[in-house]
C-alpha cells in the first residue's frame, strides 16, 4: 500500500470513527503510522450503544484530528436489528445465525456513502474503516469484495471522481484476530480505556460482557496476557 509518506502535502484522509476497539485502532493507524491528516466521522443512528459517541470524540481529541463530525441517520426507523430495535441482544453466543440479528441493514453502505461526500467536501483521498472479517464474519459489509465495490461506485458517482479525483478504502485490520488488532493499538499509543464496545451497555455504560463484541474484546486481551481497562462484571470476565 502506497503510504503517501513520500509526499510534502499530507494525504488527507476521512476516518469512520465509532468509538469502538476497531476503529480507534484504524485512527490510530492512520494517523501515527501513515502520518494523514485526518478527519473523523462518528454516526447517531439510533443505536442502543449510544455512549459510543462520546468515547469517539475522547478519542478524536486524543489523535488530534482536524476535525470530528457526529451526522445524525435515522437506522432505527428502518430496524430489524438488534442494535437499532426492540429485539434482544443476542447473548452468550445464543446468536446462531449465519448473518447476526446485530447486523443493521446497510449500514457501511450508508456510512461509506456520507465518508466519501465528506471526502469531496475536504479533498481528502482516503477512507479508512475498521472492518474485520476474522471476528464477524458474517457481516456482508465488511468483506474486500465490498470495499472495492464501494471505490468505483463513488468515483463515478461524485464530481470529484468524474473530474479525475483519487478515492482509496484503507481497511488496515480487515484480516487481523482481535488480538493482534489491539496489540497494534497499543504499539501506537491508543489508550483502549477511551474507547467503548459493548452491544447492549448497562445503564452505568459499563460493558454488559455478555454480547458478542465484550466476548471478542475480552479475549483479545487475554490472549495478549493483558488486561481489558474497561469494568466488567466480575462473573463475565475472562482471564
Amino acid at each position: 500500500m502506497n503510504t503517501d509518506n513520500h509526499n510534502t502535502e499530507k494525504t488527507k484522509a476521512v476516518v469512520l470513527l465509532s468509538g469502538g476497539l476497531d476503529s480507534s485502532t484504524a485512527l490510530a493507524w492512520a494517523v501515527k503510522q501513515q502520518g494523514w491528516e485526518c478527519h473523523t466521522v462518528a454516526f447517531d443512528y439510533g443505536q442502543r450503544h449510544h455512549i459510543e459517541l462520546q468515547a469517539s470524540e475522547q478519542v478524536a481529541d486524543a489523535f488530534g484530528v482536524i476535525n470530528h463530525r457526529v451526522i445524525k441517520v435515522d437506522l432505527r426507523s428502518i430496524g430489524h436489528s438488534a442494535l437499532t430495535s426492540d429485539m434482544p441482544v443476542p447473548k452468550d453466543h445464543a446468536d446462531t445465525s449465519e448473518i447476526p440479528s446485530t447486523y443493521v441493514p446497510a449500514r457501511n453502505l450508508i456510512f461509506l456513502s456520507l465518508a466519501a461526500g465528506l471526502a469531496e467536501a475536504v479533498q481528502a483521498t482516503r477512507l479508512v474503516i475498521g472492518a474485520n472479517v476474522v471476528d464477524y464474519s458474517g457481516y456482508p459489509d465488511c468483506r474486500p469484495e465490498f470495499m472495492d465495490a464501494f471505490v468505483r461506485t463513488a468515483l463515478l458517482g461524485t464530481k470529484a471522481g468524474s473530474e479525475g479525483g483519487e478515492l482509496e478504502i484503507a481497511a488496515p485490520l480487515i484480516t487481523l484476530k482481535k488480538s493482534e488488532i489491539i496489540d497494534l493499538g497499543l504499539q501506537l499509543g491508543l489508550d483502549y480505556g477511551l474507547t467503548r464496545s459493548c452491544y447492549d451497555p448497562l445503564p452505568s455504560g459499563s460493558p454488559c460482557g455478555h454480547c458478542d463484541s465484550c466476548f471478542f474484546r475480552q479475549q483479545g486481551f487475554a490472549e495478549l496476557g493483558k488486561s481489558d481497562p474497561l469494568d466488567y462484571p466480575k462473573e463475565t470476565t475472562i482471564d
